[in-house]
């Protein structure tokens, strides 16, 4: 607890100015200044000190003066605090009392506002303090609901909200109140299509040093920022600004987060693993070995996993895993031989490889300057950069790596059109993992009700 000064006590002048109400008249510094002197020379106060918080809100008491008076209060060198307004010590009917029971009476301090006429030196100022705090209170919260409701409006008419992060791959123009695609908004591009082919987002957060980390990557995949438009309030308005990506590319890439952000791990040993849902209660189906069969049976099947369940009284019935892959790659090949037969032109998917190869000649060239400085200046802290850059190096050159090696069936099939028609002929040459790869391309999810199977295209 501390200590109480011998000293005589001395009475503080509190002034607060807000950044919104720095210049209005009678709100000044000097304004307020003036005021409490002539209050003070009126009732031949001398021993005074000011304690001023400038460009500070009255939301809360965190403040550097209010700090320091709160202190000196508590070691008995204050014996009245004198504002010009209430709100001046705090605009928070919560903070205003706890100054006054907690801080002010207990330390014997008195308090006084000069605008409401009231001290706590009497029951009735006491009384009518607490009372006009409630006001002050209200006031606050009726000003932010106008500022809500401004803000509602102005992002229903197309504009920008203003202030705060801009999205990654956008700039602010200030004086159109929009949003401008900016030199990221390419990465933006790739992120999205790089998702959907099946990188993490901690790959991707590797691949583009200029996104934070991969929660960054998962923030930028999930903002419909992207495709012009603007949420608020968990309302979605049409933005004026231009889109980066198409609606229907957003769309896809949120199934793909729902459908990975599943606790349930897939196992890539199985081809179908994570594409197969029961058509009765929307669970996911999974591989089982059953005897010498291995079968896909509905995880609301499973009181294991309660975390999976849909619905415990699912009757789905269970499918010979052999006998649902050979019905989903023969639909899946005829699907491709008719494309092909109509020609209809396939799109292509972003590519990673420029990507990583950038990434990579960017690197290498830090590195060969980091290590000239380091011949130069025989600095030990260089050693530590040039390390964590050469991991990072380490990295993109295996990704590269491996893009080189699962993308190899898709370039050659490119240079006839695309990877798409080509599954058929070269599906026996390919990894299981090259197969997954393929078949995230093309299918979005498999139902099965019974003994009915549908399957639902990207395509």
């Amino acid at each position: 607890m501390p200590h109480k000064s011998k000293n005589v006590k001395k009475t503080a002048l509190y002034i607060r100015v807000s950044t919104d109400a720095q210049y209005e008249e009678g709100y000044s510094v000097d304004a307020q200044k003036e005021k409490l002197k002539q209050y003070c020379k009126l009732k031949d106060i001398t021993n005074y000190e000011f304690y001023i918080d400038g460009g500070w809100s009255g939301s809360n008491i965190d403040r550097p003066e209010m700090k320091r008076l709160i202190s000196e209060i508590e070691f008995g060198k204050i014996s009245s605090v004198i504002v010009y307004k209430l709100d001046r010590l705090s605009r928070s009917q919560k903070d205003t009392i706890f100054l006054l029971e907690d801080i002010f009476i207990p330390h014997d301090c008195n308090f006084v506002s000069l605008n409401e006429n009231f001290d706590t030196t009497t029951p009735y100022g006491k009384a009518m303090i607490g009372i006009l705090s409630v006001f002050a209170q209200l006031e606050r919260e009726n000003i932010r609901e106008r500022t809500k409701m401004g803000m509602y409006e102005r992002v229903k008419s197309g504009l920008w909200m203003g202030g705060g992060r801009i999205p990654f791959g956008y700039d602010y123009d200030s004086q159109k109140n929009i949003l401008v695609p900016n030199e990221h908004a390419e990465d933006v591009r790739q992120i999205f299509g790089l998702y959907l082919q099946g990188f993490s987002s901690s790959e991707l957060s590797k691949m583009f040093p200029d996104v934070a980390n991969d929660s960054h990557i998962l923030h930028i995949l999930s903002r419909v920022t992207y495709c012009g438009k603007i949420k608020f309030r968990d309302e979605i308005f049409q933005g004026s600004h231009e889109a980066i990506i198409s609606d229907e590319l957003f769309d896809k890439v949120q199934i793909e987060l729902k459908r990975r952000s599943s606790k349930h791990i897939v196992k890539s040993e199985y081809l179908l693993a994570g594409f197969v849902y029961c058509g009765k209660c929307g669970a996911k189906m999974r591989y089982q070995k059953w005897g010498k069969r291995i079968i896909l049976y509905c995880y609301s099947q499973q009181a294991s996993k309660p975390n999976l369940v849909k619905d415990p009284n699912c009757d789905n019935k269970r499918i010979d895993a052999e006998d649902l892959e050979r019905i989903v790659l023969a639909d899946l090949f005829e699907k491709t031989e008719q494309i092909e037969k109509e020609n209809t032109p396939v799109s292509v998917m972003a590519s990673a490889m420029g990507v990583l190869q950038n990434q990579y000649n960017i690197l290498s060239q830090k590195i060969k300057r980091l290590y000239n400085l380091y011949a130069e200046s025989n600095n030990d802290l260089l050693l530590e950069t040039i390390k964590e850059n050469q991991a990072n190096l380490t990295f993109i050159s295996q990704q590269i790596e491996r893009e080189k090696e699962s993308k190899k069936t898709t370039i050659e099939m490119n240079e006839k059109r695309n990877a798409i028609l080509a599954l058929k002929r070269k599906w026996d040459t390919l990894t299981m993992r090259e197969k997954r790869q393929a078949l995230k391309m093309c299918i979005g999810n498999i139902t099965v009700t019974d003994d009915l199977i549908d399957i639902r295209y990207n395509f």
